[in-house]
């Protein structure tokens, strides 16, 4: 489906067969004789035909095109090894792009998510079917790097970067002042929360990702052009819904741990997950992944707060209430 949602601003809805997500968004913005696109899909069948429909159907020159990843999950940075075209530029971010150089990646994640609970088995199965694994293509690209406050220019509009850390490291927003719309990536999402999983040793994934609600709350902000589902406005009514939707999460795993301790895989196995299943033991195991993913952040955060205490056993890490 392709639709104008604003001048020389177009949608395209690139699916995602058998993802929960269900699509995702690409941006077309025209300018003068150039084109900017905005994330792409993952590297698999029905996201290229329907690029190539999309692209053909709006007459975009891919060698006159650059690109916009707001951050490094497959569905979003997929394809863009297929449609870059020699001297055309792929804007990114830094964090991320540190991640995507690191050789040991899947190693550490393995690591930590051994360390929290998963088996051997289970560990393979969901990285075997991890969709950042088997739709992302590991091409070598030379990305042009941002940070917040820098500037991407195309046509009329001239956007502002946004570092808006969470639900990856580096994720960056786009925003046009003049016109107050803002490309959200993953970031904010008016009809599905976004995950906001923890795969390190280190770090506050979930305090980054509050943190950085609290700074697109102070923008003005007209319209949101999500990564996936609906366009929506009313960005503030939907970030108090998002950082009640955490306060909720974080409260349901301290009622989990007055129990007794408890490893990250059993503390996600215990909460309340929006998944057609009857039982954890039902979960796909990528959806085990990423809901053992948000258990740990959670538990992170916690822990930073002082509510938890984290000690290891038997080479797995176990948390209780302090």
């Amino acid at each position: 489906m392709i639709e104008q949602i604003f001048p020389d601003i177009f949608r395209m809805e690139i699916p995602l067969p058998g993802n929960p997500l269900k699509a995702v968004n690409s941006y077309v913005i025209k300018g003068d004789h150039r084109f900017l696109i905005i994330d792409t899909g993952m590297n698999m069948s029905a996201c290229r035909e329907a690029m190539a429909a999309g692209l053909s159907e709006l007459a975009v020159d891919l060698n006159k095109t650059d690109f916009f990843i707001t951050h490094l999950h497959a569905d979003h940075l997929g394809l863009v090894s297929e449609l870059a075209r020699p001297a055309v530029k792929i804007y990114f971010n830094y964090p991320d792009a540190e991640i995507l150089r690191n050789l040991h990646q899947w190693d550490d994640v393995k690591a930590t998510a051994l360390n929290n609970g998963f088996s051997t088995e289970e560990v393979e199965s969901a990285l075997q079917k991890h969709p950042g694994r088997k739709y992302f293509k590991p091409s070598p690209l030379n990305y042009a790097p941002l940070r917040e406050g820098d500037q991407v220019s195309i046509g009329r509009y001239i956007f502002q970067c946004i570092e808006t850390p969470g639900h990856t490291p580096g994720h960056l927003c786009l925003y046009e002042a003049e016109e107050k719309i803002l490309f959200s990536g993953d970031h904010i999402l008016e009809d599905i929360t976004p995950n906001i999983s923890m795969w390190a040793d280190s770090g506050n994934p979930l305090q980054e990702y509050l943190d950085s609600l609290d700074k697109i709350n102070l923008m003005e902000i007209s319209l949101v052009f999500p990564g996936h589902r609906r366009i929506f406005a009313g960005h503030r009514k939907r970030i108090a819904e998002l950082k009640k939707h955490h306060q909720i999460r974080a409260e349901e795993v301290l009622a989990i741990l007055k129990r007794d301790r408890r490893n990250a895989y059993q503390v996600a196995s215990q909460m309340t997950w929006d998944i057609d299943c009857k039982k954890w033991d039902d979960f796909p195991a990528p959806q085990k992944w990423f809901a053992s993913g948000e258990a740990l952040s959670h538990l992170q955060y916690l822990l930073m707060e002082n509510k938890l205490t984290r000690e290891m056993v038997k080479g797995k890490a176990y948390y209780s209430l302090v």
